[in-house]
Formats: structure tokens, sequence, C-alpha cells
């Protein structure tokens, strides 16, 4: 076979083990979480434009939701502001808040937007308090400790947790057949900003859209058993096992339970992957093999 026979015989082979997958998803809502290097890296931020613009030719309905610390921290270094942080939480006093919304409103949103926009699509940038789209409260952080008499409270400043969504303005832009790219800036009852974890705002828009699907980028190739080898699918019984025995813990301990959440309130599957991995998301949505680990219900 020729060197042009074999790459015509490859292509043909990919678009046929697609076909069953555009098929399936077709019509159908992704949330995908986007962030660490995926984020930073130019090779890995063309390819993630690419994939999700090649996601709405298709028919399928990809809604991001993105973080930014990285560049959060870097531009208040530049201003000569140290970042803080309390139990992984980054202390968010007024200054800080303001920003967080220049950074994630602004500067990261909309380069996002443009990638994506540059490459056929046409994706529109927002926050959260875009359309009331996330009502927030304000996150208090408990620490016990023997030498405490009692439970100590914590007040970190800007930083909330999501009490509602209110996804119509969502709705309004996937029916117009546009890309929503959302910053997670939520806005309390006192009309005050308040930053909140990427990856929670992420699951709780893919509940209340009823997503087919929660994609959770990552900086590691998954879930990871007790011999460090990757757990290509798990139950919800299986993930709550893993995490009683110790083995999912740390930094990666937020990220499954915003996925047991999300499966838990009506998403489908959600699925943590490689983000290091060029075009990731498309070889998880339309190939047999993935890049990462799925979490679906018993």
């Amino acid at each position: 076979m020729s060197i042009l026979n074999e790459r015509a015989h490859t292509i043909a082979h990919v678009l046929i083990e697609a076909l069953p997958y555009i098929r399936r998803f077709r019509g159908k809502t992704i949330v995908i979480k986007y962030g660490g290097n995926a984020m930073v890296d130019e090779t890995l931020k063309q390819g993630f434009a690419r994939d999700v613009v090649l996601m709405k030719m298709v028919g399928v309905n990809p809604v991001i939701v993105h973080g930014g610390g990285p560049q959060i921290g870097s531009l208040l270094k530049r201003l000569g502001k140290a970042s803080e942080f309390v139990q992984g939480m980054r202390v968010t006093d007024d200054e800080t808040m303001d920003v967080v919304e220049m950074v994630l409103g602004g500067l990261v949103n909309k380069e996002i937007v443009n990638f994506i926009n540059r490459h056929g699509g046409s994706a529109v940038g927002l926050t959260g308090k875009d359309g009331d789209l996330i009502r927030a409260r304000k996150l208090l952080l408990r620490r016990d400790a023997p030498e405490l008499e009692a439970t100590e409270i914590i007040d970190i400043g800007h930083v909330g947790e999501v009490e509602s969504v209110d996804a119509a303005v969502v709705h309004m832009l996937v029916k117009g057949d546009f890309i929503p790219v959302i910053a997670p800036i939520g806005v309390g009852e006192d009309g005050r900003s308040y930053n909140i974890n990427a990856d929670l705002v992420a699951g709780k828009i893919a509940e209340v859209l009823k997503a087919e699907k929660l994609l959770l980028l990552t900086n590691t190739a998954g879930l990871l058993d007790a011999e460090g080898n990757l757990i290509p699918e798990l139950d919800i019984g299986r993930v709550e096992t893993l995490i009683k025995e110790g083995v999912i813990a740390g930094g990666m301990l937020p990220k499954v339970q915003c996925a047991l959440d999300a499966v838990n309130g009506g998403v489908k599957s959600a699925h943590i992957i490689d983000g290091r991995v060029e075009h990731a998301v498309m070889l998880d949505l339309f190939t047999d093999e993935g890049v990462g680990t799925l979490i679906r219900s018993r």
C-alpha cells in the first residue's frame, strides 16, 4: 500500500469510528471545564478551539466554563500584591476581586472567545453575573484543631459557592447557534461579586442544563488506582469506595466530588480527561479509546 493510500485508509477509519458518536451526541449539550495546561500551551489552545468548533459544526452543543488561577496570580504579582491561600482557596479582598474580574471576565474569557472565533466558531463570553446566571453565597471555611476550644470560622473574602443557576441566557445562546464561554464569577444577594471554583460552576451548570456529559480537563491522565494505573471507567459506588480507602485524595478530591454531584444530579456521565493531550476533547467524545476516566451512574 502506498503512503498516500495508507493515509487515506487511516483518515477513513477515523471518520467511520467517529460516525456513531456524532450521531449519538448530535443535539446534546456537553459542558466542558477548561483549565490547566490546555489553557496556557499555545498548541493545546489551538487544538481545543478547533475541537469546540468541530463539535458545534456536527450538531453537538458545547458550553465552556473556564478557570484562570495562574493568570490571576501572575497579574497580582505584576501589581506587587502577594497571593495568599487558605486551605487551597485564594484569599480575595476587594482589590484582589477587582483583579479576578479583570482576568477571568476580561483577559482570559475574551482570549478563549477569540481563539474559537478565529477557527470558525461563534463564541460569546459572559460571567455568572450576566443574565443573572449564577447566584452565589459567601464561602466560609472551617478549621478544627486540638488547641481550639471551638471550630474556627475563616472569612477569605469574595470567595463563593453556587447558590443557584438560571441558565436562560445559556439556552438562548445555544439556540442561537452560539458557543457560551463562562467565567466562574457569581453575584450575591448583596450585589457583591464572588469568585467560585470553576469545577463547581461547570458541574452545577451541567446539572441545570441536563447535559449529556461533563468533561473536566486536568493535568493528570485521569483517576489512578493504588498502583498508579489509570482507571478508564468506574461507577459511583466504586468512586465512593476509593475515596473511603484514601486512593482518591488531595487535589483530585474536589474534581471527583464535582463529577459525582453532576452524575447524581442527572448528568448522564462525567469524564476527567487529560488536557495535556492534544485534541483531548475530540478524542474523548468521538473515539473508542478516550483519554481519561469515565464516571457513570450505577
